[in-house]
């Protein structure tokens, strides 16, 4: 008695795997197969990462504030240091303070590309760079024990070498006197553009004036090292060495975001509360 047939595939798939290895056929197959499968796995891998992410990126964000803000006492956890910074939305044509969105969630990338809440800059009224700003703006703000505003804390962001500086600035209660400045999120050369995150030099910032006596913005980086013999050394601060342009950026957009078209009208507002 003869053995049984041995079933034989058929269809397109059989056809091309029964091609010889060396088909090119064959081979641009398994190429596309494999590029599909890896494809499906890492899609599926970035859904599902996606809410660990926006945790990642939340805790960052409290992080960098709390950090600025200088508030964390010794064994204390950040968001325990957070809870005592007030949130605020405002928009900043006038520097009112807005309900229109969740400050909490507030994410100025996305609002940047959102037509209904932002808008294109003209070139003239743009030297950070943004090409868009958005309408709104979450600030943060640390009171003293007597209810006084302590500290105030400013998102800012703009143009630098290479990429755009999201970071955050924070005022003394003066709302003119610089109390810290942390760039969290940049592409600038390392080491040269890259030491906006360098500890010492964000040290020199704190105490610096950034506004002159008519509350006109007037902070800027230097080549080399301020002469602190120098009239008006309190509004200059050293640029980053080897780094021009970065410097420059930094400059721009810190000008920008404390004049009219950023936070100006907002400071405004707080100093005719303050009175």
């Amino acid at each position: 008695m003869s053995a049984p047939d041995t079933p034989t595939a058929s269809g397109p798939l059989a056809s091309i795997l029964a091609l010889p290895n060396d088909s090119g056929k064959k081979t641009l197959f398994m190429a596309f197969s494999v590029c599909l499968v890896c494809s499906v796995v890492v899609a599926a891998a970035a859904v599902g990462l996606r809410p660990q992410q926006i945790a990642n990126q939340e805790a960052d964000r409290i992080r960098n504030i709390v950090e600025v803000a200088g508030i964390q006492q010794p064994g204390e956890s950040i968001m325990k240091a957070y809870e005592r910074i007030e949130v605020e939305l405002i928009k900043l044509d006038d520097g009112s303070a807005s309900d229109a969105l969740d400050p909490n969630t507030f994410n100025i990338q996305r609002a940047t590309k959102d037509p209904a809440i932002s808008h294109a800059l003209k070139r003239r009224d743009d030297p950070a760079g943004l090409k868009r700003r958005t309408d709104y703006m979450p600030i943060y703000k640390v009171r003293d024990a007597s209810g006084k505003l302590k500290t105030l804390i400013l998102p800012i962001h703009g143009a630098g070498l290479w990429s755009t500086l999201y970071g955050f600035l924070a005022l003394d209660g003066d709302l003119r006197t610089a109390h810290g400045l942390k760039f969290y999120q940049h592409a600038e050369t390392p080491g040269l553009g890259g030491e906006v995150d360098n500890p010492k030099w964000r040290a020199l910032w704190q105490g610096k004036v950034v506004y002159d006596e008519q509350w006109a913005p007037s902070i800027a980086l230097v080549k080399g090292t301020v002469d602190t013999s120098l009239p008006g050394a309190e509004h200059k601060v050293d640029g980053l060495a080897g780094a021009t342009l970065t410097s420059r950026g930094v400059t721009r957009l810190i000008n920008y975001w404390l004049g009219e078209h950023g936070y100006g009208p907002l400071i405004e507002r707080l100093r005719n509360e303050r009175g």
